[in-house]
């Protein structure tokens, strides 16, 4: 590889970036360069320990700034789709709409996400799981019937699925249709070259070429750059690459969809370590908020997973731990981004050019947080909980709804004794029509340069309000198919 000089070079192999990568390099030569190590299926074995330190950014101990919110974002060929739990949604009407009021997202650009949606979903086998739901999913359904909400069921990308439930730690069967699976196959087949355990430093655009510099000091050369490195990673190489930005954008309006849980004991089993992780959702509490909306979701409980969030120590953590058999745990996704006092954070670089992201919860948010925690354990109580806690380092385990709801409206909501978690970043390099308010132009082209784009979840100017894999695959089609007609040229 050394001397080569490639006609495109992309950063990140997530759901952006390999799929711009598989679709450039059928009449281009691609170099595909991504951070973390190259995993395949048969390498995946369900041990969750190996799991967080092979796959993950900072072996998934990322947090914000402030320590406040743990961050689970992946590092590996692949990205964040190798290790999410599949749950896959369209970009909501509702907040495409709102980038069209709000941020000069065209009708017409819009148009061509929506349109492309049919196509992302056959490609990667995005539909409403079929089989019955895991127990664990069963309790959040349950609940939500007696309180007269509707539930929804998830479409997954999953192809012949075994229903393991360990999505987390990469798939074994290669049924998760992740871009390690689905494109990096087709993109080498087609001649692209990859790159991995490879930290991108900066990037370079001279007169009539461009250059992508490692952290060991390499250097390619091309004509186009795609970036894709994600929220934090994308926003850090641009600022370490010291674009011009007047107006302090690059970095700024990043969002997480802030989550935070409870937790509930059974007397029957639940097992919430397997079946597939996420197959029912409510959206009831983002079409009618209550404050800040969210969507309700359950998670997977792994043992590692659950012992690294249980805010208590000691003999009352061993007793979470000892009932995970019976334990079921509900999440409830905020739609950051929307509110004046719902701004998101910035990515910063640290003094040794490392991103940190600042995140700072409002007032509003903590506020939100403790309204879904009295919905969330009245929905496990309903479901015929015997013990619910809300996850925070002083709440207890009550036995009724009432003791319960008296007991959250009493927690301090605080970074630290407060739990809050995040597997979405979004935001930080906004994409739209005005050039004193974005990074990127409506071309998915960063603003101040020429031959550098973007295709990763950093464009969009809000959150999304649902997890946000579909999103970025169809935006990284619509902005690398008009590249590859000529229409940004």
């Amino acid at each position: 590889m050394k001397n080569q000089k490639f006609d495109i070079i992309v950063i990140g192999s997530g759901a952006g970036g390999a799929l711009s990568a598989e679709l450039l390099s059928q009449s281009s030569k691609v170099l595909l360069i991504e951070m973390g190590p190259y995993r395949k299926t048969s390498d995946f074995d369900m041990n969750e320990g190996k799991a967080y330190v092979d796959l993950y950014q900072e072996s998934a101990a990322r947090f914000t700034k402030d320590k406040g919110i743990k961050v689970l974002q992946g590092q590996s060929v692949g990205g964040g789709t190798t290790v999410n739990w599949t749950s896959s949604f369209r970009t909501p009407k509702s907040v495409l709409n709102h980038w069209v009021k709000n941020y000069g997202w065209s009708p017409d650009f819009v148009r061509q996400i929506e349109d492309n949606f049919p196509s992302i979903e056959d490609k990667f086998s995005i539909s409403p799981w079929d089989i019955p739901e895991n127990e664990n999913n069963a309790i959040l359904k349950s609940g939500l019937k007696k309180m007269k909400i509707k539930a929804n069921i998830i479409p997954r990308n999953v192809k012949d699925c075994h229903n393991l439930g360990y999505c987390g730690m990469g798939c074994p069967k290669g049924a998760k249709q992740s871009t390690l699976v689905n494109c990096i196959p087709n993109f080498l087949k087609n001649g692209g070259q990859l790159l991995h355990s490879q930290e991108v430093t900066s990037i370079v655009e001279e007169q009539k070429v461009s250059k992508v510099i490692l952290k060991d000091g390499r250097e390619f050369e091309c004509d186009y750059i795609f970036l894709a490195a994600g929220g934090v990673g994308t926003p850090a190489i641009l600022k370490r690459s010291g674009l011009a930005d007047p107006l302090d954008l690059i970095g700024k309006r990043t969002f997480l969809h802030p989550v935070v849980a409870s937790a509930a004991i059974f007397e029957e089993e639940v097992n919430p370590f397997f079946g597939a992780p996420q197959s029912i959702y409510s959206d009831h509490f983002i079409e009618n908020p209550i404050k800040c909306g969210f969507k309700l979701e359950v998670p997977p409980v792994h043992p590692v997973l659950l012992s690294s969030i249980i805010p208590v120590h000691g003999k009352s953590h061993s007793n979470f731990i000892n009932q995970i058999k019976n334990l079921n745990a509900i999440i409830s996704l905020f739609k950051d981004g929307f509110h004046k006092e719902s701004q998101g954070g910035s990515v910063e670089l640290n003094s040794y050019g490392q991103p940190v992201l600042n995140y700072p919860i409002t007032g509003y948010m903590w506020e939100s947080f403790r309204e879904a925690l009295k919905i969330m354990v009245e929905i496990q109580f309903e479901a015929g909980a015997k013990q619910v806690s809300a996850l925070h380092k002083n709440a207890k385990l009550c036995s009724s709804i009432n003791e319960c709801l008296d007991d959250i409206n009493k927690l301090k909501m605080q970074v630290i004794d407060m739990p809050v978690m995040s597997a979405h970043v979004m935001g930080g390099c906004l994409m739209g029509d005005d050039k004193r308010a974005s990074v990127v132009d409506m071309y998915g082209r960063v603003r101040g340069l020429k031959r550098a784009y973007i295709v990763d979840g950093s464009l969009f100017p809000t959150s999304l309000g649902v997890n946000p894999m579909e999103s970025i695959l169809t935006l990284s089609k619509v902005i690398t198919d008009n590249f590859m007609r000529g229409h940004n040229l």
